[in-house]
């Protein structure tokens, strides 16, 4: 590996409007009032907002429920369950035939031809799905999008995935590098933890699901993976959230490898809302992102990256590359996302063998990651030791006895620097080894 890496990509051929290959990405016609659905939700309605709607058959929206200011999860589910609830009771009343005609929401339930039977209306009254907007996201994610686009093409060029797959992430992150889920997914590409070290360094100094480079390889070896094991992409893509082997048991139970077919007749256990929408959601932001000017104005796209790379050949503390590169912190810790809370906080060293990323207007910063690698890197990371809390001992009184900030004691244990702590209560305690 060069100890130094541009990368600044001007790829020209890339930096236009993507085109689906129909044959790879094909968009059956059963698919397209979810593909509309979709599109609907990432460009009608933002996040103060939603879609009250059937969740199988997505063409039907029952009713559009905004608010203003911001509202956690419980708010939000406490605003529209009287919506969804009315909704219900109207189909169910339908089926029972007790319906009153008059009652506007019961005329808009019949106009939408929802349910032909009492056992269909029964059904639909079960799926009534509330879905919050994305219109504003999407947005953001076009912006942040210019950052990552330049290298995310060219990867999945160099491992055969088409190009077109690059708007994964749109569903994914929204582009934000930093994203996260409530399962634990992490990222531009969204890894969980365990299928993320198949591919990517996820250790106590590194978590390479939040570097968008490293992780956008993983991806592309997933994809290929994926299409390799199940022969077409739409079957690839769909595996990225239910699993290669999900995919392989659903293709297996209906004797059909068209998506179509998959996510209109399967209904495995775990083949869920999600699951049924993962490709028709890529297929909306695909579209979208393919001629953003038609539904948000003008783009103003973020500036390709541009930093170089230089191969730690030494534990070196942070701020020392600090202070002897003059780079600032926060530009640093922008530049290397992947780093953990722990390195930050300078409870642990920058870790040997990291490429470490730099600015790109920073010149000869291999030599001097060397020189300062000779004066003051260390052969050996932090160990930690176990230290129990003896009687009348506070966080900062311990952490001042063994050389530590009370910041980088309370980091290294989860806690607030402010925290009490109690008699016997055991901490990790990092100590540096010796040269």
């Amino acid at each position: 590996m060069s100890p130094r890496r541009s990368w600044l990509v001007v790829l020209l051929c890339c930096i236009g409007a993507v085109r689906a290959d129909p044959a790879a990405l094909p968009r059956p016609p059963a698919l397209e009032p979810a593909v509309r659905f979709w599109a609907r939700v990432f460009t009608e309605v933002d996040t103060h907002s939603g879609f009250l709607h059937d969740d199988r058959r997505l063409g039907v929206v029952y009713e559009t429920i905004g608010w203003s200011g911001d509202l956690d999860r419980a708010a939000r589910q406490a605003l529209v369950e009287p919506g969804r609830l009315a909704i219900q009771n109207a189909l169910l009343a339908r089926a029972d035939g007790t319906a009153d005609a008059t009652d506007p929401l019961v005329r808009r339930v019949r106009a939408l031809g929802q349910g032909a039977s009492p056992a269909e209306l029964r059904a639909a009254a079960v799926r009534v799905r509330f879905q919050l907007g994305q219109a504003d996201r999407f947005a953001a994610a076009l912006r942040r999008a210019g950052t990552w686009e330049p290298h995310i093409r060219s990867t999945l060029r160099q491992y055969g995935v088409p190009q077109e797959i690059g708007a994964l992430p749109y569903v994914e992150s929204g582009f934000d590098p930093m994203a996260g889920s409530h399962v634990g997914a992490a990222g531009l590409w969204q890894f969980m933890a365990s299928t993320g070290r198949l591919f990517l360094r996820i250790d106590q100094f590194v978590d390479e699901r939040y570097d968008p480079h490293a992780a956008t390889v993983a991806a592309a070896k997933l994809l290929r993976g994926n299409y390799d094991a199940l022969g077409t992409w739409p079957l690839a893509l769909t595996a990225y959230n239910h699993g290669r082997a999900g995919m392989r048991r659903a293709v297996d139970a209906l004797g059909s490898d068209d998506i179509a077919v998959l996510i209109e007749r399967y209904d495995g256990p775990a083949f869920g809302f999600a699951s049924r929408n993962f490709y028709p959601t890529f297929l909306a932001a695909l579209e979208l992102s393919s001629k953003p000017e038609a539904h948000f104005g003008p783009i103003a796209k973020a500036p390709p990256a541009r930093m170089q790379e230089v191969t730690l050949p030494a534990y070196l503390p942070l701020a020392v590359v600090e202070r002897e590169l003059g780079v600032e912190r926060a530009e640093l810790r922008a530049l290397n996302p992947a780093l953990r809370r722990s390195v930050w906080d300078d409870v642990q060293l920058l870790p040997k063998g990291y490429d470490l990323r730099l600015p790109d207007d920073m010149p000869g910063a291999d030599a001097r990651i060397a020189e300062l690698a000779r004066r003051a890197g260390r052969p050996t990371p932090l160990t930690v030791r176990r230290y129990q809390v003896r009687r009348g001992e506070t966080l900062g009184g311990i952490a001042a006895r063994h050389g530590l900030s009370t910041r980088q004691l309370a980091a290294h244990n989860g806690l607030s620097p402010t925290a009490k702590v109690r008699i016997d209560q055991v901490l990790k305690l990092p100590v540096r080894d010796a040269r």
